[in-house]
């Protein structure tokens, strides 16, 4: 059984790889794709039943903390609700992105926020060296980049250092990473391809 995994595999990784560059195979490209949306799908709902299930267990039990699984389910069932009701750009889901989904998100960058500039004061106090010394004053320069005063913006720190920052260091450090992330997809993907790793055969033998 794990030869056969490893061979239906293989084949269709190949397959589908070939598919990008013969333009023969994209019709049975398409059906593999739509297969693997499909097992996604299945996927994801078996993950939320799972966690459904385990919040079910915890109230059951009445363990601490109980009161939000309570909120969690009845936050899943709700969302599920209202998007069978309308479409994905309907009033409801909408209005739920608005109220909801948003602020929070928008409170959990402010959090952030602190809490980087709290790891950054720990980190110097603790370990100083020159790399917590730039990332704390890089941290104090976002933050009052950010920032409205009452009289306005603060002087070149809002309109020269930020963005120069923002611009130039941000984005060539998170094309870094995304180069990094493609890299290592790429060889975990050519090892998955090559039977080195078998991720579906329950080990790497």
């Amino acid at each position: 059984m794990r030869a056969l995994a490893v061979l239906i595999a293989v084949s269709v990784g190949l397959v589908t790889l070939a598919g990008y560059f013969l333009p023969v195979q994209v019709p049975f490209l398409n059906l593999i794709l739509s297969w693997a949306l499909i097992m996604a799908g299945t996927a994801t709902f078996i993950g939320v039943f799972n966690l459904i299930s385990m919040h079910g267990l915890k109230i059951t039990r009445r363990e601490k903390g109980s009161g939000y699984s309570v909120f969690l389910i009845l936050a899943v069932f709700s969302t599920f609700a209202l998007g069978l009701s309308s479409s994905p750009t309907g009033v409801p889901l909408t209005f739920l992105f608005n109220a909801i989904i948003l602020p929070t998100q928008t409170s959990l960058m402010a959090v952030l926020a602190i809490t980087l500039l709290y790891s950054a004061i720990r980190l110097l106090r603790y370990r100083p060296t020159m790399m917590s010394i730039v990332f704390l004053i890089s941290v104090i320069v976002i933050l009052l980049g950010y920032v409205t005063l009452p009289f306005g913006d603060v002087p070149i720190i809002s309109t020269w250092i930020r963005p120069w920052v923002m611009q130039v260091l941000a984005v060539g450090g998170a094309r870094g990473l995304l180069l990094g992330i493609a890299l290592g997809t790429l060889v975990t993907g050519l090892r998955v391809l090559f039977a080195v790793d078998r991720p579906y055969g329950g080990g790497n033998k």
